[in-house]
């Protein structure tokens, strides 16, 4: 019995030895004296505020191997932000050991190289290896933060220290540039250096300027980290999701870092779920040992014998040689590749430069992109039968004008019976003759009648030239009795028809029109008198059973507000099942340079409905539903001189109703400014800002205002004047389809010009005439006032906030 009493005492105490060797000893600083370190210890190094910690870090994959690391210690996600010896783990041998001279080192074994980086010698044996509570871990002189691995923290001196990636494929250099494998080029650079990051977001640059994060001021955690996809990333930490959130990258376009996708291979990048996949050209096949690589599938046999496949957007920016020439059409390109036998296709440019760009040796490196001005032409054998992918986009549309197609029906076929037509036109000719006496001699018999019911109707207004009138059952037959409604606006609702000569027409059913029948006949005749390439064609008029209708040309792709205000569709199945777009519903993404010419095209409209008509006419009502998109993307502005139809107190409720409450100048609500062309301008401004944001004026953006004191235009304002950050206004749809920053100009001149159309007093804005030659640059535009929310405007005597109206 004594005997098993003694087994079980000694069994318990080894058990409590045990346990108690495996709890984590917590230390404050490392010397000699503490010397070996070893990973089977449990010990961590903590910076005073328990912020970092830094000891032997198990792998994820190899638990029995360990990096000696620095890592955020206070949250749950164990971050690491430094190792020592990140491509050479070592064991549980391994020991950490500063030796009486004053050497740091890390061996695997005990006669293992140092694999502490530098090798770092203290003058002392009393030097202690501490961790700061910056995360920079010191040992005398040496300290990790002049040795970066991946990642930057926050007040830490980049000054031109570089950053490798976790799996060494990607560096950050001269703290302005990324590389790939050490390549000369570069994939993404800036002009001037990165200096530091600080804890409320903010990068600081050597000129002076700075990048800010998306959520600037607030004090978190923070690193700038070098990804293994080869992005440069600023995240911070959200305590509440306890995840790392992505504020600012390098690339938004993760096809244009090099190496994402293999040889012969092209990049395509969703931006909405940031889904990057790797596609094999015509006549190409997936590798397979490596599925991002594509091999040729018929080589080429003879290069006397070739051809060329164009691939719209598709841009390779790598060989062993691109060669750059500026040549004066696409024939003279296409011979500089075919007279290189290392030529495998050629990039031409579409931007007026007549640029020609061969690709020599290797297909690397390629992406798709919209923002390629240009197609690349890929060299195969003349034999290849595979068909060209469809790399859509919306260049043919980028052009000023706007083409209309004529169809002349084709002529029917000769017939051999000439006698037989002869005699028919005959009859027809002397039947239409005999009728027109009969009716021309009626006519004149029952003039007087006539003449005093056109008095009676108003007819004599409508002079000779003007619009068509219809009758109703014409209209009800075109429409198929007003059965497909194609818009609501604040007019009346629109239907679409077809008339009986073939014509696709857009009939706007009117409500709460005043006026008689002749003011009213009049209003239309000088609308159809109004004739521009940007405004909507009226063809003709209905005034029958009590109802007043106008009858327009058909515009195809509908109103403008489809297309910019389009919620983010989840993509990532997409190219996996084979499902566009188009089968969904979803109307394409206008580029930047489609909203530039769209907004000059209204801008030109409405200086033209201002300035340059016989009559002056207010629009009353400019809103991106009133702006039609034609099948070429030319805009359209409609419902314009309609607004003497109407008083105004019903544009006012109908506004409400309607949703166009944003878009109505102060003047309007204050009541107390006369009414004049500047409160179309205002409205214009409005509507550039969404064109350039894609978003409603009502719909905040992140910002920490208070949602009653929320403005699009002071959001933008300080965005772009304050912030100096212009790419943070423009749609995140297209923010990544650029290849340079030198959209930034339009977007700038976009901006600039809204904020003078929203100046709160109509003499401080700008005329249309002025408006559209700000768009178009022709003019120097200054820097303008900040704008402000008119019912939240301050006074100029007290400083107080005034609110004459809620509305």
């Amino acid at each position: 019995m004594s005997l098993l009493l003694f087994f079980f005492i000694s069994f318990s105490l080894s058990n409590l030895q045990f346990s108690t060797s495996q709890q984590q000893q917590n230390i404050s600083s490392f010397s000699n004296l503490d010397s070996p370190w070893a990973p089977d210890q449990n010990k961590i190094l903590l910076s005073p505020n328990s912020t970092f910690a830094a000891g032997f870090f198990p792998l994820p994959s190899s638990p029995s191997l360990f990096t000696f690391s620095v890592w955020y210690y206070s949250i749950p996600n164990k971050t690491i932000v430094w190792s020592a010896n990140d491509n050479s783990p070592v064991s549980n041998s391994a020991s950490l050991v500063i030796s009486p001279s004053g050497v740091l080192t890390l061996i695997n074994s005990s006669y293992g190289q140092n694999l502490w980086p530098l090798r770092p010698v203290s003058n002392s044996n009393s030097t202690q290896l501490i961790l700061q509570e910056s995360g920079n871990l010191v040992f005398g002189t040496w300290q990790s933060f002049a040795n970066p691995t991946n990642t930057f923290l926050p007040n830490q001196n980049i000054n031109g220290t570089i950053l490798t990636s976790k799996n060494g494929k990607f560096k950050f250099i001269k703290s302005n540039q990324l590389v790939y494998n050490d390549n000369p080029s570069n994939y993404w650079s800036i002009g001037n250096a990165f200096l530091s990051l600080d804890n409320l977001g903010k990068i600081s640059m050597a000129n002076g300027f700075s990048y800010i994060s998306s959520d600037y001021g607030d004090k978190k955690l923070r690193r700038l980290t070098l990804d293994e996809d080869g992005n440069l990333r600023h995240y911070s930490f959200n305590p509440i999701s306890g995840v790392w959130t992505d504020v600012w990258r390098a690339m938004y376009n993760l096809c244009r870092i090099q190496g994402t996708c293999g040889l012969n291979a092209i990049c395509v990048y969703d931006p909405l779920v940031t889904f990057v996949s790797c596609t094999c050209p015509p006549g190409f096949k997936k590798n397979s040992l490596d599925p991002n690589s594509c091999d040729r599938i018929n080589p080429i046999a003879d290069l006397k014998s070739t051809k060329f496949l164009q691939l719209d957007y598709v841009n390779f920016t790598g060989g062993t040689n691109l060669t750059f020439f500026m040549v004066s059409n696409f024939t003279t390109c296409q011979a500089e590749c075919l007279r290189r036998q290392n030529c495998l296709g050629f990039l031409y440019r579409y931007d007026g430069t007549t640029t020609c760009i061969l690709q020599l040796d290797r297909l690397f490196y390629a992406y798709w992109s919209s923002g390629v001005k240009g197609a690349f032409f890929l060299r195969v054998d003349k034999s290849e039968t595979a068909t060209e992918p469809k790399f859509t986009g919306l260049t043919s549309v980028l052009e000023t004008s706007c083409p209309v197609t004529i169809r002349l029906p084709f002529p029917p076929e000769e017939s051999s019976a000439t006698t037989r037509n002869i005699v028919i036109i005959s009859i027809f000719l002397a039947a239409e003759l005999i009728s027109g006496v009969f009716f021309f001699w009626a006519f004149l018999k029952k003039y007087t009648k006539y003449r005093d019911m056109a008095r009676t109707f108003g007819l004599e207004s409508v002079p000779a030239g003007g619009p068509k009138r219809f009758c109703y059952s014409e209209i009800r037959e075109a429409t198929k009795n007003f059965s497909q409604v194609v818009g609501k606006g604040g007019f009346g609702i629109v239907y679409k028809g077809n008339l009986s000569d073939g014509r696709v027409v857009a009939v706007k059913v009117l409500k709460n029109v005043t006026g008689g029948d002749s003011d009213f006949w009049a209003e239309v005749t000088i609308i159809a008198r109004m004739h521009h390439l940007n405004l909507v064609t009226l063809w003709g008029f209905c005034t029958e059973k009590g109802r007043r209708m106008l009858v327009y040309e058909y515009v195809a792709n509908g109103s403008l507000d489809k297309f910019i205000f389009q919620k983010n569709v989840d993509t990532s199945n997409l190219q996996r099942e084979n499902i566009s777009n188009s089968s969904l519903g979803q109307r394409p993404v206008l580029e930047l340079n489609i909203r530039y010419r769209i907004a000059v095209g209204v801008a030109r409209a409405i200086a033209y409905l201002h300035e340059e008509c016989l009559e002056w006419v207010l629009h009353c009502d400019i809103k991106p539903e009133n702006i039609l998109l034609g099948e070429d993307f030319c805009p359209k502005v409609s419902d314009f001189g309609l607004a003497k139809l109407k008083t105004k107190e019903d544009r006012m409720s109908m506004s409400g109703i309607r949703g166009t409450r944003g878009y109505l100048a102060p003047e309007w609500v204050r009541g107390d400014r006369q009414i004049t062309s500047k409160s179309d301008v205002y409205s214009f401004g409005m509507v550039l800002l969404e064109i350039v944001t894609g978003v409603r004026n009502f719909e905040q953006q992140n910002s920490k205002m208070e949602s009653d004191q929320w403005y699009l235009p002071m959001w933008a304002f300080d965005k772009v004047f304050k912030e100096m950050n212009v790419d943070e206004v423009l749609d995140p749809k297209i923010r990544q389809s650029h290849e340079n920053r030198s959209h930034l100009d339009i977007v700038n001149r976009m901006v600039k010009t809204a904020m003078w159309c929203l100046q709160d007093r109509p003499d401080d804005r700008p005329s249309m005439g002025k408006v559209a030659k700000m768009l178009e640059g022709t003019v120097e535009i200054t820097e303008p006032k900040r704008p402000v929310i008119f019912y939240l405007e301050t006074d100029e005597h007290t400083g107080t906030l005034n609110n004459p109206t809620q509305h």
